[in-house]
């Protein structure tokens, strides 16, 4: 169910003032805002692989753990902990007996809340459920009128303002782009202040160094309340596997800090099919499967019970270039076969996303992303980071690719819905009505039905060529820059308590005043 909410304009609240009447035209003209709750599907998930295909990957997932092991590098305290957990640690290398990680990953919950700060905003991430979120660390961005350049702190603004704005995109994100005019160990506290205070939204915390993490979490206390976030989660981060079977310090900290702090994380392989693993599906399935339960299983050796999602980030390689390629079938299968081996660990699912490699907002754009949109609806993706905005294969976020792809996600919503069923949606009263030769555009059934019936573009071009034409001729990418212009500038922060605004701010300018600048 859609919630529509309205915030009048400055101006129109100076003329509400002035009586009935004005306040009558104020309503008519107030800028309105409509934000979608997260999908709940009512359609079957798409299973590729059958019960033997399944076992078979287990028990090799099984096997890589035991005989070949992962590194956990310049980590002794994790290794100290694999050890006390019954794991083989020699040197920097862990070997599990069989069923020991997928023992451990039992106590991480099928489910969660992750809370924003609007609580019509919270998302349940997990079951049958679909949260959709933007692009994630491009250094470059990209639009119709400056081209491709690096991303600024005002960039960054702009598009947790877009997400704010989007009817269909649930969650404001993370790193939405690479402010790269401030300093790399001060830009995630812009970042967060930005989630925090331009969006009412979920947000997602820095990863890239300890310090940013907790940082993250203390930030998130002034928001919250100390006792909330300790019993609640209000963080979804992302910690990425240095594939293959390779778990990094950096990445390990992240994945301390939020799970230590009861903060979800996602444990994500990051897979370049034919680079970071085998060539072929099952073999890549195996991969992601051992990488997701060791990851899964020291964030429960941290904390039991700490969320946690199971990522699969999959893109294959042109075996010509060397590129990384997108909204190939080889990657649709690992998605669809990475959601069923999620399922049957009983933990929420992140995969697919926007992913294309062009570098414009083109056909290329559209087909590849639409392949990856829908593949995710279909294998049962829980958390859909890179939902809308992600161009060049992930190295630039697009002003318009992200309005183009908020839009389009309006079409998994209703495809998630299922068909109706109901009285209504049987429609034989329209059928009794009409018979044979006649039309439905006048039928009761119709004008009662007609504001809803069809997923509506807020974007694309259906106008005859002759309008069109006289309209200029615009292409997609043309409209959409004009649609970034509308919602930028119609754009209202959600309000926020005067005095927690105030001590996020001096959180952060102290925090910025404590140590010198540094861009590496």
């Amino acid at each position: 169910m859609n919630q529509v909410v309205e915030q009048p304009t400055a101006s129109a609240g100076r003329r509400a003032r002035g009586g009935g009447g004005a306040a009558r035209r104020a309503e008519r003209t107030a800028v309105k805002f409509e934000f979608a709750r997260y999908i709940e599907r009512n359609i079957p998930n798409l299973e590729i692989l059958n019960e033997e295909a399944l076992a078979i990957i287990e028990a090799n997932a099984e096997t890589v753990l035991e005989e070949i092991g992962v590194n956990f590098v310049d980590n002794p305290a994790a290794l100290d902990r694999w050890r006390e957990a019954g794991a083989d640690v020699q040197g920097e290398r862990v070997r599990f007996p069989k069923g020991l990680a997928r023992e451990l990953c039992k106590t991480a919950p099928s489910s969660f809340v992750q809370h924003a700060r609007n609580p019509e905003r919270n998302v349940t991430i997990g079951g049958k459920n679909l949260v959709l979120a933007p692009v994630y660390g491009p250094p470059f961005v990209r639009d119709i009128h400056g081209g491709r350049r690096y991303a600024t702190l005002t960039d960054f603004r702009n598009f947790v303002k877009l997400g704010q704005m989007s009817k269909w995109v649930h969650h404001s994100g993370g790193t939405v782009c690479e402010p790269t005019d401030v300093a790399v160990n001060k830009r995630h506290l812009d970042m967060l202040f930005s989630h925090m205070t331009l969006s009412d939204k979920p947000y997602m915390g820095s990863v890239t160094e300890r310090s940013r993490c907790v940082d993250s979490v203390e930030m998130s206390k002034i928001l919250f309340g100390d006792d909330f976030v300790d019993q609640n989660t209000v963080m979804t981060s992302l910690v990425n596997i240095n594939s293959p079977l390779t778990f990094d310090p950096i990445m390990m900290d992240a994945l301390e800090v939020y799970a230590a702090a009861n903060q979800a994380c996602i444990i994500s392989p990051f897979i370049v099919g034919g680079a970071m693993a085998p060539v072929s599906v099952a073999g890549t399935l195996t991969q992601v499967l051992a990488e997701v339960m060791v990851g899964v299983a020291y964030s429960q050796l941290i904390r039991k019970g700490a969320p946690v999602i199971f990522g699969a980030f999959v893109t294959s390689i042109d075996m010509n270039s060397g590129a990384p390629t997108f909204g190939t079938p080889e990657a649709a299968q690992i998605t669809l076969g990475a959601g069923q081996l999620a399922r049957r660990m009983g933990l929420p699912y992140r995969s697919a996303g926007s992913f294309n490699g062009s570098k414009l907002p083109d056909a290329q754009a559209a087909y590849e992303t639409a392949n990856t949109l829908n593949i995710g609806l279909l294998s049962g993706v829980n958390f859909m980071l890179h939902a809308c905005g992600w161009l060049e294969g992930g190295l630039v976020a697009s002003y318009e690719k992200y309005v183009m792809d908020a839009d389009q996600l309006g079409v998994l919503h209703r495809l998630a819905a299922g068909v109706d069923m109901s009285e209504n949606g049987q429609a034989m009263d329209a059928l009794r009505e009409v018979g044979p030769g006649g039309h439905f555009l006048g039928c009761a059934h119709t004008q009662s039905n007609f504001k809803e019936a069809f997923w509506k573009t807020n974007l694309l071009d259906y106008k005859p060529f002759e309008t069109w034409e006289e309209e200029g001729g615009r292409d997609t990418s043309s409209i959409a820059a004009k649609r970034v212009e509308k919602m930028l500038g119609e754009y209202q922060a959600p309000a926020i308590d005067p005095g927690i605004n105030e001590a996020l701010a001096e959180y952060v300018a102290k925090k910025k005043a404590a140590e010198p600048d540094a861009f590496m």
